[in-house]
């Protein structure tokens, strides 16, 4: 991890989400640098000072505190007008709003989604200024709408996408329980996709306290053939399964009818959201951040290979 430039003795960093996967391995890296951290969150994490912060409800306290990296998060796929739906716009916009109002004119480093970016543009090539617009779920709304806060308070914003890594319970997790009797359904034909190594997006959160203000892509220095990669994933796991292509209209019809079925709440089985991810190419452009001197040195196959 370079973490950038500047010396990060004596420097204090509040990481929120510090008991999660990214902020985790942000809070992790900033302490290997010989950076203090106040890690900031409803549970501890496994280094630095832990100070409580429920982001729905209260400002964090940021007391000493010289730079602040935001990657606490609702995360999911809620069923529209759920319980859950509402605590993910209370932690993801409202919580922002606290953060920004604690922060009180220190840097912040701002963690996004891809999932901002309007799903209806082609995005074999996504720009920072590619329509943040049509999201398909609240996660995606939500996020756009807390980045959209933190751009207007002067934040370094990163947007990196599919984060993956050691500690991921969602992405590879989520993947490998979609075998059924040795076979893997993904919708439509093979895409390009990036994917974002968590000590990629870990290492860039350290860099960006430097950069110019403003929304950065950040992921693997590549993208990635969907089924090859997938194939490389249930192979380093022993998972034995064939892939097959579910035409594109058949999964999208299937989305819309497990939407429809989700009850009480409960996140559906399958989602437009989910179909599109893995159905349509999207892959980030990184100019804007290797302009800032930043290149991703972590890919999947390193990941695989320590399994």
């Amino acid at each position: 991890m370079s973490g950038g430039l500047r010396p990060w003795a004596g420097v204090t960093v509040g990481v929120s989400g510090a008991g999660g996967f990214c902020g985790g391995h942000v809070a992790r890296a900033a302490s290997a640098l010989g950076a203090r951290v106040v890690a900031l969150g409803r549970r501890p994490g496994t280094v630095g000072e832990f100070r409580y912060w429920d982001a729905a409800r209260a400002e964090p306290d940021l007391a000493g505190v010289d730079l602040v990296v935001h990657c606490a998060a609702a995360v999911g796929d809620p069923a529209p007008g759920s319980p859950a739906e509402a605590q993910m716009y209370a932690v993801n916009v409202d919580g922002t709003r606290r953060l920004l109002r604690a922060a009180g004119g220190r840097p912040v480093v701002w963690v996004s989604s891809a999932s901002v970016y309007d799903p209806r543009p082609d995005r074999s090539l996504v720009r920072e200024d590619h329509p943040r617009s049509g999201q398909l779920n609240a996660y995606g709304r939500s996020k756009a709408a807390g980045e959209a806060l933190a751009l207007a308070a002067g934040a370094v914003v990163l947007r990196p996408r599919a984060v993956y890594g050691p500690g991921d319970t969602t992405l590879l997790p989520r993947l490998l329980s979609r075998v059924r009797a040795g076979t893997l359904l993904l919708p439509g034909p093979d895409v390009l996709l990036s994917l974002t190594a968590v000590e990629n997006l870990a290492d860039a959160a350290l860099a960006a306290a430097d950069w110019t203000a403003g929304a950065y892509n950040v992921a693997d220095a590549e993208p990635y053939a969907r089924d090859a990669a997938v194939r490389r994933v249930l192979r380093a796991h022993g998972v034995p399964a064939r892939i097959r292509h579910l035409p594109l209209g058949v999964a999208r019809t299937a989305a819309r009818v497990a939407e429809a079925c989700a009850r009480g709440g409960a996140e559906p089985a399958l989602s437009r959201y989910a179909v599109d991810q893995l159905a349509h190419p999207v892959v980030l452009d990184l100019s804007r951040a290797r302009g800032q001197g930043w290149s991703p040195g972590r890919t999947l196959d390193d990941y695989l290979a320590r399994l």
